[in-house]
């Protein structure tokens, strides 16, 4: 019997519920006429509300007593056929938990981030996949979903403040852990190069309370927006240079060209899911998952040359 209501447990953060979106239009693919659900952090609205994939999106902020009761009561209002739990954290299958009603499905205990997760699912998945996109794609397989949609669907966006009306590259220098960033003087000397060189503007975004750092920049254009501001910018963006977070991972959901530039992650696990995206990485760079307040050394061996290189071929992408 096909499941009528189906709960899926991300809680954030960017990168990872943008990580869970093709499971999710996975199993809106298998079962066309399921309600699916989506608990997340109020801050990814932007990600989840007007997402074809989400019929119900439900917020839940622990640090609110309100947000807290409004989330228990939508868990609580009807039952779930399925619940799919797909970050692996003790919070997060407590909220599968506490859904009502349903099979809990999650990661084994061996791929599970805290391992008192994998008690309260009924069924645990043991996917070998090496990238996360793909173990979460096995995870909504086990759950029952026929269909393998490897696509992220996405809402709209909106336009927020100015862009350039011509050719211009995006990027969002402060996003992600400070150790997987790349050197800010860095992007000076490739805002140079894109202008002189590829007829292209630099365009950093990031939030308000980042405006002030981002102006810092010699050459580069600021771009201050919400995620719906961000998803509006990237679909418009020639080509993206991103870090291994939210953002870059959002360029590779909307199939634009660009070039990411990894540290301490493996971009082998946590890598843009995207043919399009080229991936740099220092020889010497060692996977330590480190969230040090400090630049990795590996990231600043990254030479703004071989950046602009890199991306002059993605940008080539544009104009075919």
């Amino acid at each position: 019997m096909s499941p009528r209501r189906i709960l899926v447990v991300r809680l954030g953060a960017m990168g990872d519920i943008l990580h869970t979106l093709p499971a999710a239009a996975s199993l809106r693919a298998s079962f066309s006429g399921a309600a699916i659900a989506w608990i997340c952090h109020p801050k990814w609205r932007d990600l989840i509300e007007l997402n074809p994939a989400v019929d119900e999106p439900i917020y839940l902020d622990r640090r609110s007593p309100g947000s807290i009761w409004r989330a228990w009561r939508a868990l609580r209002r009807q039952s779930f056929d399925l619940v799919t739990d797909f970050q692996g954290l003790t919070q997060s299958a407590l909220v599968a938990l506490l859904a009502k009603g349903g099979r809990r499905f999650g990661f084994d205990y061996s791929l599970v981030r805290e391992t008192p997760a994998a008690l309260f699912y009924h069924c645990h998945s043991k996917s070998e996949a090496a990238h996360v996109v793909d173990r979460n794609l096995d995870l909504a397989i086990l759950a029952g979903a026929t269909s393998r949609v490897k696509a992220a669907p996405l809402p709209p966006g909106r336009p927020e403040g100015s862009l350039p009306s011509g050719r211009f590259v995006l990027a969002a220098p402060l996003a992600g852990w400070v150790s997987k960033q790349w050197p800010l003087e860095n992007y000076s000397v490739l805002a140079r190069r894109l202008r002189h060189e590829a007829g292209a503007l630099l365009v950093l975004n990031g939030a308000p309370s980042q405006e002030e750092t981002l102006r810092q920049v010699e050459g580069a254009e600021v771009h201050i927006s919400s995620i719906a501001g961000l998803i509006d910018a990237t679909r418009r963006a020639s080509a993206v240079l991103g870090l291994d977070s939210g953002p870059l991972h959002l360029a590779a959901a909307l199939g634009r060209p660009g070039v990411a530039l990894y540290g301490p992650t493996d971009p082998g696990r946590n890598g843009p899911y995207s043919a399009r995206i080229t991936v740099l990485r220092a020889q010497r760079a060692e996977t330590s998952y480190g969230r040090e307040p400090v630049i990795h050394p590996s990231m600043r061996e990254l030479h703004p040359d071989a950046v602009f290189e890199a991306l002059r071929v993605r940008l080539r992408e544009d104009r075919e």
